[in-house]
């Protein structure tokens, strides 16, 4: 089962999933559908900003520069040497066009632009994608969290003989055990 994991910048949340998905054997991809990537700043007002592409080990390289200390107790070089040890560079969601059997999202609106964006393409196999959104707040003890919310329900997904049937009792029981706010849809290449 291929599966890929999406968040805003392809930074925080699709990288901590990303990552333990990965070290648990699954076929993981993660993007961002966000305009730019975007790290927190000096102040809250001056994020730093990057175009999707831009090499992880570049920006690590750039605000070790910048400011080492303030970066490292923010945790955002911590950060980007756990993304630049599993893939060069965030990607954009929508510049991508594998198929997926299952999405992850980490909050309600990037699983909108998900989704907008399979609706929106091209259709040519007719292939079901279930694209289910984990509500993660963006920081990083949320995202540990939520990466192991994501690790579980994919463990137990996997392991359907029958998602299509067994998706909506999966989701249920699965908030129901968690706490976890979950959205599904179905969508079609």
């Amino acid at each position: 089962m291929k599966l890929a994991v999406v968040c805003a910048s392809n930074q925080n949340r699709s990288m901590e999933a990303h990552k333990l998905l990965k070290e648990h054997g699954y076929d993981i991809s993660s993007y961002g559908t966000g305009s730019k990537v975007r790290l927190p700043g000096p102040t809250i007002t001056k994020p730093n900003i990057y175009d999707f592409g831009t090499p992880y080990d570049y920006m690590y390289e750039e605000l070790s520069k910048q400011n080492a200390e303030l970066y490292t107790k923010m945790g955002v070089l911590d950060m980007l040497d756990r993304n630049r040890n599993i893939k060069h560079a965030p990607e954009k969601f929508q510049m991508n066009r594998d198929e997926f059997d299952l999405i992850f999202t980490c909050e309600e609106r990037v699983f909108d632009a998900a989704c907008d964006d399979i609706i929106n393409r091209e259709h040519f196999t007719s292939k079901p994608v279930h694209i289910i959104n984990v509500d993660i707040i963006d920081n990083r003890e949320q995202a540990a969290i939520g990466g192991q919310l994501i690790l579980g329900l994919a463990q137990i997904v996997t392991k359907a003989d029958d998602l299509d049937q067994s998706v909506d009792d999966i989701l249920n029981d699965y908030e129901r055990e968690t706490n976890a706010k979950l959205l599904h849809t179905v969508a079609f290449y």
